[in-house]
């Protein structure tokens, strides 16, 4: 189902998400799901791929969205949980493991905060067939939380904790998360990243010499650094 809404496509699916679905997303397009996604991070990620420990569970047959994110989850007085939040945490930190768990999860969808470095998605993502949804901004972890309607499942959590566990969640509307990297790899932050680029001498021009520039202050971009 899409819709447009203030001149940006909007997209609501179903996971798992067919080669087609995923075809037919474009960088930027909002995007909500409906079904189940699981969470797996670093220490999911050395457990199986370091380790050698067997996933808990069929990870292909539950779907194949694969949410980098910290949960807030309260523990009910019958053992199940509550989740009231879920903070999306930076993907390119997992880069090296990314490789061997699309192989081994067949996960399809990434997401996650900030995406990954366009080579990453070129070497990465691209090969597996996969794409990077985005969340947006700061601060839309309890707005996410609205989309779990329940946990499902969740494994290794007294080992790794609430973080680092893996959750399965069933999610309806979902979202927004932005499309950040579609199947050939293009990437939304570096196409607007390279616009900003394109104007930022237009920032320096006409300015006085850094007041500070015996402290290493400059207005000379290659010297700069972030």
């Amino acid at each position: 189902m899409a819709s447009q809404a203030s001149g940006r496509k909007s997209v609501r699916l179903k996971i798992p998400l067919s080669t087609e679905d995923l075809r037919s997303l474009e960088i930027g397009t909002v995007v909500y799901l409906d079904g189940l996604i699981y969470t797996a991070r670093e220490g999911v990620y050395k457990k199986v791929l370091e380790d050698g420990c067997e996933p808990p569970v069929d990870l292909a047959s539950i779907g194949n969205v694969n949410f980098h994110c910290s949960p807030a989850a309260a523990v009910e007085a019958d053992g199940s949980f509550t989740v009231g939040g879920v903070t999306a945490t930076a993907s390119f930190r997992f880069a090296k493991w990314m490789t061997q768990w699309l192989q081994r999860s067949q996960a399809k969808v990434i997401i996650g905060k900030g995406g990954m470095s366009v080579e990453d998605y070129q070497n990465i993502l691209v090969p597996a067939g996969a794409i990077y949804l985005t969340t947006v901004g700061y601060g839309t972890g309890a707005l996410l939380g609205r989309g779990i309607k329940a946990v499902k499942s969740v494994y290794w959590i007294e080992e790794l904790g609430n973080a680092q566990a893996m959750w399965i969640f069933e999610v309806e509307n979902f979202g927004p998360f932005i499309v950040e990297s579609d199947l050939d790899g293009n990437s939304l932050f570096e196409q607007h990243g390279e616009l900003i680029n394109a104007n930022l001498e237009k920032l320096y021009a006409g300015l006085k010499a850094p007041a500070l520039a015996r402290y290493g202050e400059t207005d000379d971009r290659k010297d700069e650094l972030i």
